[in-house]
């Protein structure tokens, strides 16, 4: 990859959702603006490296992006008076006018989960156009295949544009119909930005910060919704140990090794302080602030041995119940390790590896590996680590699991 390569990913990461909203709220159409875009980041790519990097390369890329719309409009002959008014209105407008409307971010978010999509294509387009990510990315992040994802990317759009759904918040009344969606999207940008699928960096915090940035806003316009404040309080207990998370050179730092004064006490406490909010509201939690009851044990042990196993083991089974999945059964392994030792907690993973659950996947081989080297199973141990390894789409968490297996 290239420097100029490297740069357009970087600005990509940084500036796509606000660039694909500005299009959006321009065009009245998400799937073109995502197009714009995307047409936008070729030219970048072909003439940055003769002219280099614009100052301010999100307005950059978002006037060539209004141009091409200009340009599809005139060449489709359809200047109605819509259209020369969009075009007068765009020709006025220069680069350093460009200025990034965050509600425009939250009507793209509302826009990409509207009812009319089903719910594999509301999070397939938001983490597309909202998040940034590739394909072979959201691939990962779903555990489903790169076709699949790209079919329910261009289904996605098709159907927005076919039922004219327009780029607008929506009425209050139809909040709770996007709701879930609207939540489930935002806690996988975060967990994309948390620990990256993929690439060289272990976390991409402009990413995880988009994700709190638009809970919160959610929890201003919902005040009265449990899940949004149990999503917010997940978000800012997690988020409050990435000062501890990696070493100055970007290799992890797990949670055992962290230095916990460096966590950040005042996001700790807004995430408590939310989740206080949650309980106040006589609903009880629900699965997000289940998990963010996890993350408040470890915020406040001030060890990793004064961690209460035994409440977080608890959690992870009211947590099953509800929002039953492998990824949360695994981790209730790792809970029930800590508690009771690895030999309970190999049951649980052979269990899910005996049922094929997340195949493909590094967490199960990285989880059994570990149980298996503190049982003393060392040529195991390192067999399940190595082919973690193998698996790990993310460079740094891959070079994490091999120096673990070369230790043993």
């Amino acid at each position: 990859m290239t420097d100029i390569q490297r740069t357009v990913d970087a600005i990509w990461r940084i500036e796509s959702a606000r660039i694909v909203a500005t299009l959006a709220k321009v065009t009245g159409d998400v799937g073109l603006a995502e197009d714009l875009a995307q047409e936008a980041l070729v030219d970048a790519l072909t003439q940055w490296p003769a002219s280099g990097v614009p100052q301010n390369a999100g307005a950059w890329l978002t006037a060539v992006a209004k141009r091409k719309a200009i340009d599809g409009w005139r060449r489709r002959q359809r200047l109605d008076e819509r259209y020369r008014a969009i075009a007068h209105d765009l020709s006025e407008t220069t680069e350093d006018e460009w200025q990034p409307i965050d509600d425009d971010v939250v009507r793209l978010v509302f826009t990409a989960c509207h009812p009319v999509l089903s719910r594999e294509s509301q999070v397939a387009l938001t983490l597309r156009v909202v998040a940034g990510l590739t394909t072979e990315q959201i691939a990962r992040l779903l555990l489903v295949p790169v076709a699949t994802v790209q079919q329910r990317i261009v289904r996605a759009k098709k159907t927005l544009s076919a039922a004219h759904v327009p780029f607008e918040t929506p009425d209050p009344s139809e909040w709770m119909s996007r709701l879930s969606a609207v939540l489930g999207v935002v806690y996988l940008v975060f967990t994309e930005g948390y620990a990256a699928t993929s690439g060289d960096r272990w976390i991409r915090t402009e990413l995880a910060n988009e994700a709190l940035r638009l809970g919160r806003i959610l929890a201003e316009l919902l005040p009265h919704e449990p899940e949004v404040h149990g999503l917010v309080a997940l978000m800012e207990l997690q988020a409050s140990r990435f000062g501890a998370r990696v070493e100055r050179d970007g290799t992890p730092i797990l949670l055992a090794d962290q230095d916990r004064s460096r966590w950040d006490r005042a996001q700790i406490e807004r995430g408590r302080a939310a989740l206080r909010h949650v309980d106040q509201l006589g609903r009880g939690r629900g699965s997000y602030a289940l998990q963010a009851s996890i993350a408040e044990c470890h915020a406040i042990a001030p060890r990793v041995d004064d961690t209460d196993w035994d409440r977080i083991v608890v959690l992870y089974e009211a947590l099953g119940r509800i929002a039953p999945s492998a990824v949360v059964e695994l981790n209730r392994a790792v809970a029930v390790s800590m508690a009771t030792g690895p030999a309970n907690a190999l049951l649980i993973v052979d269990r899910l590896a005996s049922e094929g659950a997340l195949r493909g996947s590094h967490l199960l081989p990285s989880v059994r590996g570990e149980l298996l080297a503190r049982l003393g199973r060392v040529d195991e141990a390192r067999s399940e680590l190595m082919a973690a390894a193998g698996l790990a789409s993310n460079e740094r968490e891959s070079a994490v699991l091999r120096a673990k297996a070369a230790a043993l």
